[in-house]
């Protein structure tokens, strides 16, 4: 790039030029590393950042302990666990419920595997909400436990949170719990069928207050689920994933997210389509050997917001993914 010359009988000399040159490339870098620029299209995503250690997860969920480092759950017998103290080495940890979840066996015809749990720090103690059902069928239910310390073993069954049949429009898996600012809980839910619903909970109990239950994204039956809600600034932001996970190299999961002023919608994406009638931005999508990455978590942490995930390598391997995210002069996220 040539700069312009100023104004004057005489223009710069070489070594100004240069000067000039120097001082325009840092300013660009600088900004660069402030406010990084979102990606055009797909191709121009960036892979995820380094993780190392035991990261075959798949549905991951996360939260900053207490006492430092990180505690993650995902989809597994029982509920696996896995921890780290900076990002980036993960160990696995056991499970939830190492001796079983007889509970759940109604949903999962008999298997141990348990799925999408949501696992967050409130009030002195970890809270965990997670899904029993088997591939395909909403006859399904979320389930809330607790621990104090969050270890293998160390967590309490607190019994039923709201539960779908086949008769249903709805498919009861996949929760993420929001608290708001005036403190009110909420779960938001679902996959499939009528798409993605908000339900509040009772904060003393973390049960269900109610019985009214609000759609706030759907996709006519289509590929929509694994909702995660977070508020930005005046933004309530609902990140789901469309398309189809569980298909290894083959899986089209993406990460989509419209936004609201309200928890309760309308949300809406970028474009202003509402999430109700098949909306959402795309925010992150398959490229290179990266597929199908999908079922985030947004954690705020020291650096900022960190979108969690899973994604599948070539060989069909789902292993976890971590980026982190901006948000442009818009007020939309994108990862970097």
């Amino acid at each position: 790039m040539r700069l312009p010359a100023p104004a004057g009988p005489r223009p710069p000399s070489r070594r100004h030029r240069i000067a000039l040159a120097v001082t325009a490339l840092a300013t660009t870098l600088a900004a660069s590393a402030v406010a990084p620029a979102s990606p055009a299209s797909a191709a121009a995503y960036p892979d995820p950042g380094r993780v190392t250690g035991d990261i075959t997860v798949h549905d991951p969920s996360v939260v900053i302990r207490p006492g430092g480092g990180y505690l993650v759950a995902h989809t597994g017998n029982d509920i696996s666990l896995k921890t780290s103290s900076d990002r980036i080495a993960f160990r696995n940890a056991g499970s939830a419920f190492p001796g079983g979840a007889p509970w759940t066996t109604a949903y999962t015809g008999g298997s141990r595997n348990l799925w999408a749990p949501d696992v967050s720090y409130r009030n002195g103690r970890y809270l965990m909400y997670y899904s029993a059902s088997t591939f395909g069928s909403n006859h399904s239910a979320i389930f809330l436990a607790s621990s104090a310390s969050g270890a293998s073993g160390s967590w309490t069954n607190e019994g039923l949170i709201v539960e779908s049949r086949t008769s249903d429009d709805f498919n009861a898996i996949d929760p993420n719990l929001f608290v708001d600012a005036d403190g009110r809980w909420w779960l938001s839910f679902g996959s499939f069928w009528s798409g993605i619903k908000l339900i509040e909970l009772d904060p003393a109990t973390g049960r269900r207050a109610g019985t009214s239950i609000r759609s706030i994204a759907g996709r006519g039956g289509g590929a929509i689920e694994a909702p995660f809600i977070v508020r930005r600034g005046g933004y309530y932001y609902l990140y789901v994933s469309f398309d189809l996970c569980c298909r290894g190299a083959s899986s089209t999961y993406r990460v989509m997210v419209g936004r609201a002023t309200s928890v309760t919608g309308p949300y809406a994406d970028r474009n202003g389509t509402p999430m109700t009638a098949g909306g959402g931005t795309e925010v992150l999508a398959g490229h290179g050997s990266v597929h199908g990455p999908g079922h985030q978590a947004v954690l705020a942490d020291a650096d900022g917001d960190v979108l969690f995930y899973h994604y599948y390598a070539d060989n069909g391997t789902a292993l976890l993914g971590i980026n982190r995210l901006a948000y442009d002069s818009a007020g939309w996220p994108f990862v970097f």
